[in-house]
């Protein structure tokens, strides 16, 4: 079970251009990890072990610059339960 759940959100700099291409990519990023994610109208949701999050954040924020992006931010919020927890736990009595 994964210890960490991050949510982020990437806004690239993208010097006029659409940032859709960007936002994309970031997603096709985390879809490739083969974690468990959740795309929101503002944000996407991750399951998975904190080091590995921190460093996919690293390699997603670095393949925005190499696409063009003059900077990025990324808004993320971490939730970290070293016994494990899941999206489902924390949103169970909603569904």
């Amino acid at each position: 079970m994964a210890n960490a759940l991050m949510s982020l959100q990437i806004i690239p700099k993208a010097n006029g251009e659409s940032v859709i291409p960007y936002i994309d990519e970031a997603i096709h990023m985390i879809s490739l990890t083969g974690l468990k994610y959740n795309v929101q109208p503002l944000e996407t949701t991750v399951e998975g072990e904190l080091d590995f999050l921190l460093a996919m954040l690293v390699k997603i924020n670095e393949r925005m610059t190499e696409m063009g992006c003059e900077n990025v931010i990324s808004q993320v919020k971490l939730f970290y339960q070293p016994s494990g927890i899941t999206m489902q736990q924390l949103t169970e009595k909603y569904h």
